[in-house]
């Protein structure tokens, strides 16, 4: 297919994944009058890094927002579509928000702490859903949490200090802290390096490959060298809509569609 029939025919069908952990089809945002993300159909498979790739505006922050509803908090925001968590649509009516938003956490570009301490930081969430009935228990999801985190030896001697007082890659990781303490089944990052300097960036991509194990995770990121170290899977997405997805190494080194060649290789974006 030549680059003029590519970029005027019809969009690449997204690979197929063995029960997804996530189903989403036919989904398309609008702000006010203006589409943001148009019948985007994507699966996303359990225990798997899903990269989400494109052009700044192309809709796949938009799109990460719409795995824990977090688009609702934007006024004059729908959805349309549906989205399954583990074959449930997170947009029925019946789906408590709070419930969805411990089971799909957020980490978000710039490293967020409450203006709390380290210890408080990370026992909030496991404080407000009731996830530990005394003291221990929550002192040991606090611990656990900062070590999966990568962050324990840091900061063992200094729990009750800010966590403001940390250092960025420190903060982005308590935050990933934050949000494994009440043991989500999907973590979202939208562009979680992009604040940061290459050797925090290197230790969150390497924390990236180790919570994978436990997690299901979904990256926006800007960095296609990022995503290609850290992910399994990548969507490209371009002008609210999904080109291509599939395998990372297909994808980067084999890709079917050409915008897809043209956006990886530099030649827009």
């Amino acid at each position: 297919m030549n680059a003029l029939a590519s970029m005027a025919g019809i969009d690449a069908q997204p690979g197929s994944v063995v029960s997804p952990k996530i189903r989403s089809r036919g989904v398309s945002v609008y702000y006010g009058d203006k589409q943001a993300l148009k019948e985007v159909d994507l699966d996303i498979g359990a225990n798997q890094v899903t990269a989400l790739i494109g052009p700044s505006g192309c809709g796949k922050s938009t799109y990460l927002r719409c795995l824990n509803r977090m688009n609702e908090t934007i006024e004059g925001c729908h959805v349309n579509g549906t989205i399954e968590l583990d074959g449930e649509n997170i947009y029925d009516g019946s789906v408590d928000v709070v419930q969805l938003r411990a089971r799909v956490g957020m980490v978000f570009q710039k490293p967020n702490p409450f203006p709390k301490s380290i210890y408080d930081n990370v026992a909030y969430g496991p404080r407000i859903h009731g996830l530990a009935r005394n003291k221990d228990e929550l002192d040991e999801i606090v611990q656990s949490s900062l070590t999966r985190a990568g962050l324990i030896k840091e900061v063992h001697d200094r729990m009750d200090q800010p966590g403001t007082g940390l250092s960025g890659g420190q903060q982005q990781r308590l935050c990933i802290a934050r949000a494994i303490a009440v043991s989500p089944e999907v973590i979202l990052m939208d562009e979680p390096c992009s604040a940061l300097d290459p050797i925090a960036t290197a230790t969150i991509e390497e924390l990236i490959d180790e919570l994978r194990q436990n997690f299901t995770i979904v990256i926006v990121t800007h960095s296609m060298q990022q995503a290609a170290r850290v992910s399994q899977r990548t969507a490209f997405f371009h002008l609210g809509k999904i080109i291509e997805v599939g395998d990372t190494e297909t994808i980067f080194t084999n890709p079917r569609e050409e915008r897809t060649q043209a956006y990886i290789t530099g030649r827009f974006g």
